[in-house]
């Protein structure tokens, strides 16, 4: 097998806009994925830019390893991408976190890198100091109050140079802590408990975020990853980023964008949490066929959909049509506050003929409140219909509820429940749609990490030691008093665990 180096430096050989830089003070920049799902993390690459801008230090990434067991096994420590040094070396690591499923992983990560993962055992100042941001900090970061020592809350662009002026005038972590916590956005579990700062909004001349590094080693190979918008102008009822979120949706011009990409970039994924709805995304998707490039959009709503949108699309490259219909029937999908009508999503199907689309793919959710046998039997009708139009694949993920968001607290449907529901699809459509769903266990896990404080993120930690197993995460769960026992119908407790 190869080494740890062999691989990284395999990997640098096929990266390109790779920054090398040597400065008196050096953060690792990890992220707790392996280095396929981390490259293509528009956030991770724009925090790589942003903190290399800065003379007096260098930042250089590190991914968890992809044989995480074997690298466990070998004891073989974590290294930096740019110069293979220790990550456990660095003075700063900043760990960026997606969702609550990269808890574990983070922890992992610490462990390959020799640093104690709980914040009480790296006092004494000669450890690391552990800052923590990303998506997970717009709902809830509480849970990973035992691990880090702060933790950006929001939009990291501004707030991200005045936490590491802090950090770069002392290394006394007592004086850190207490400076970091006078500065807005910024959460220092120490001090702060599990009280959190409002979320961050960057200033909107810094907007769009573009990818640094391009690489074919990637989810998306070779692909340079730059923002049309930041936020969402709709009201999505389970949406984190909704319309209330840093004042909905900021544009970017469709000049500047253009003025970013690389003469080099083939492929170019079109970023945000509503690109379709960007006044100018058919005209902006056109000139990028039209120069060669292939592209690639991170969402499409099927309102937005026209025959002018669709052969756009198809021009540059698509070969499936991918929207979401979020409920399985039009009165849940109306509970959500969803555009997607019936009408949407028949006409997202004819275009999808139309333009000799190999697959309509529709995301949706099983478990929404209030959801019955009759909603799953509307969308096997539904979707049966549908595919007599076009071939149809459903992505589908169980209903987790978020904080921030009108549907917090409410429960998990249960495990049993939600796999009914699957089943109940998956035979509805045999032979008619290809159903492709997620797991209702690790949904639950994650509904338990969403809904939970300090205590649940600590579970976690005995969960991994376990290794790592759903029925691991269960008893760990039990066992801190998260969630209750199984006689007391363990998937459907409510969601205020962590209110005591």
């Amino acid at each position: 097998m190869p080494s740890q180096r062999d691989i990284i430096r395999q990997r640098l050989a096929r990266e390109r806009g790779t920054l090398f830089r040597d400065a008196p003070d050096r953060v690792a920049l990890l992220y707790p994925s392996p280095y396929s799902v981390g490259m293509s993390s528009l956030g991770f690459q724009l925090m790589y830019r942003a903190l290399n801008e800065r003379p007096e230090m260098v930042a250089e990434r590190a991914f968890l390893p992809d044989d995480v067991a074997g690298a466990l096994q070998s004891r073989e420590p974590l290294l930096t991408y740019e110069s293979q040094r220790p990550v456990g070396d660095c003075p700063v690591i900043a760990l960026s976190v997606a969702y609550e499923g990269e808890l574990g992983t983070m922890l992992q990560a610490l462990e390959l890198a020799g640093v104690p993962v709980f914040r009480e055992d790296r006092e004494g100042g000669r450890y690391p100091f552990i800052l923590c941001g990303g998506p997970l900090t717009f709902s809830n970061p509480v849970p990973l109050a035992a691990y880090v020592d702060a933790v950006i809350i929001g939009e990291a662009e501004d707030v991200v140079h005045q936490v590491f002026d802090v950090l770069l005038s002392t290394h006394d972590r007592a004086q850190r802590e207490r400076k970091l916590a006078e500065i807005d956005h910024v959460w220092v579990p120490g001090l702060h408990g599990e009280a959190l700062p409002p979320v961050a909004k960057a200033r909107d001349e810094l907007l769009p975020a573009y990818a640094q590094i391009m690489t074919p080693d990637t989810e998306l190979s070779d692909m340079f990853l730059i923002e049309t918008e930041r936020g969402c102008s709709r009201g999505c009822q389970y949406c984190v980023m909704r319309r209330s979120t840093n004042g909905g949706m900021r544009l970017a011009p469709i000049e500047k964008i253009l003025s970013i990409i690389p003469d080099d970039a083939k492929k170019v994924g079109l970023v945000g949490a509503a690109v379709s709805d960007h006044p100018k995304i058919v005209e902006l998707v056109n000139t990028l066929a039209d120069q060669g490039r292939g592209v690639g959009l991170s969402s499409l709503r099927p309102d937005r959909l026209t025959d002018a949108f669709v052969g756009a699309l198809k021009r540059g490259g698509y070969r499936t049509l991918t929207t979401a219909m979020d409920g399985p029937s039009e009165r849940l999908r109306a509970m959500l506050e969803r555009h997607a009508k019936v009408k949407h999503l028949e006409r997202a199907a004819a275009l999808a003929r139309a333009h000799q689309m190999q697959t309509l793919k529709l995301y949706l959710m099983v478990g929404l409140p209030g959801e019955t046998d009759e909603d799953i039997d509307e969308c096997v009708a539904f979707v049966t219909q549908l595919s007599k139009v076009n071939p149809i694949a459903l992505g589908i993920a169980p209903f987790v509820s978020k904080r921030k968001t009108p549907l917090d607290g409410l429960p998990f449907a249960g495990i049993e429940v939600v796999e009914g529901r699957l089943d109940r699809l998956r035979k509805g459509l045999k032979g008619r749609a290809d159903v492709r769903p997620t797991s209702a266990r690790w949904a639950w896990i994650e509904w338990v990490l969403a809904q939970g404080g300090e205590r649940a993120g600590r579970a976690v930690y005995d969960a991994m030691r376990a290794g790592g197993r759903f029925a691991d995460y269960r008893k760990a769960f039990e066992a801190a008093g998260v969630v209750p026992g199984k006689r007391r119908k363990l998937m459907v407790v409510k969601a205020s665990e962590d209110a005591s």
